[in-house]
């Protein structure tokens, strides 16, 4: 039953009424129970209906017949990989790199390889051996695949925890550079809510009235584009002073801003504006600045990255329109 593929399992009266996580675990006594909660959260469970079942809390019923996907183990840790790193700075105990959109941080269901980890590896060698864990070595913070940007890489363990106290502590400095739909109808504000997990869509984080945690976000505007009163798009500064999952994607949404691009939070237009903005291939954010103190010689770096390539195109076919 641990064997990689499709399985069938239909509730019976022994597990009716049972947590989901559970009563599939006693059906697949070779797989441990947060085994089982994974593959659920990871939506490798469905219905017969083909409805994914994301909720490892789920109560079952008699009759319902679940599938169960069971993907070919990975390996124990990742594998070097020779990628192009755009190395903004580098010394032995940390390196600073700008990353490009598209490319995966770490290893995970879906991007088993060809990620930031796997060229870590293979430039650094074995100094990032077991440094944040076996399938993340390094990583001390992340951006999501398609956002570009800075990030910074510890190569040992004293730099790991420091630099990870650094982030938990919210020492440092981090802008972004957003592009959204519409515009704000003031330059700049302050905006402080709760965000936790979407209570339907778990792939989703939300603003929430009551529970979550804690998410701070500085804004102000840079360039609208379009109509001056009711502008297509604008460009935006987000500076976090927490670090919430997709804090700037979320909060640009509650303002009413979504993210151009944006899969999960934003959505598509079809009113005015140039087509390359209705067709933008990723959520238009970008980690512009990272600054912070560097943990061995205690002096403060510095970095800050050009928009890339396909956002600055953007850019310049929004300031042709009218």
């Amino acid at each position: 039953m641990s064997d990689a593929g499709r399985h069938l399992v239909t509730i019976d009266e022994s597990t009716a009424g049972e947590r989901l996580d559970r009563a599939l675990t006693a059906a697949l006594p070779a797989l441990t129970r947060s085994r089982v909660k994974a593959l659920i959260e990871s939506r490798r469970v469905t219905l017969a209906d083909g409805k994914t079942v994301e909720e490892p809390s789920r109560k079952v019923k008699i009759g319902e017949c679940f599938a169960v996907d069971i993907p070919e183990p990975e390996p124990a840790e990742p594998a070097a990989q020779a990628l192009d790193l755009d190395i903004l700075y580098e010394d032995t105990d940390l390196l600073v790199v700008n990353k490009p959109a598209g490319l995966v941080v770490h290893p995970a269901p879906g991007n088993p390889d060809h990620t930031l980890v796997n060229a870590l590896i293979a430039h650094c060698g074995d100094s990032l051996s077991g440094i944040g864990g076996v399938r993340r070595p390094g990583i001390v913070h992340r951006l999501d695949k398609d956002t570009s940007g800075v990030m910074v890489v510890a190569k040992n363990d004293n730099t790991h925890h420091a630099l990870s106290k650094l982030f938990a502590a919210h020492d440092l400095t981090r802008i972004y550079k957003v592009l959204v739909w519409g515009g704000p109808k003031m330059k700049n504000g302050l905006l402080e809510t709760q965000i936790d997990r979407h209570p339907v869509d778990r792939k989703r984080m939300a603003v929430r009235r009551a529970g979550g945690r804690t998410a701070v976000t500085e804004w102000w505007l840079e360039e609208r584009f379009g109509n001056a009163l009711t502008p297509i798009a604008s460009l935006m500064g987000a500076k976090l002073h927490t670090g919430r999952t997709h804090q700037v994607r979320v909060h640009m949404s509650h303002l009413g801003l979504p993210v151009v691009g944006d899969p999960l939070y934003g959505r598509k237009r079809n009113g005015p504006g140039p087509e390359a903005l209705k067709s933008f291939k990723r959520q238009a954010l970008h980690a512009a600045v990272l600054e912070f103190i560097h943990p061995r010689s205690h002096q403060q770096l510095s970095f800050a990255t050009e928009l890339p390539q396909d956002f600055q195109k953007l850019i310049t076919e929004l300031n042709d329109v009218k």
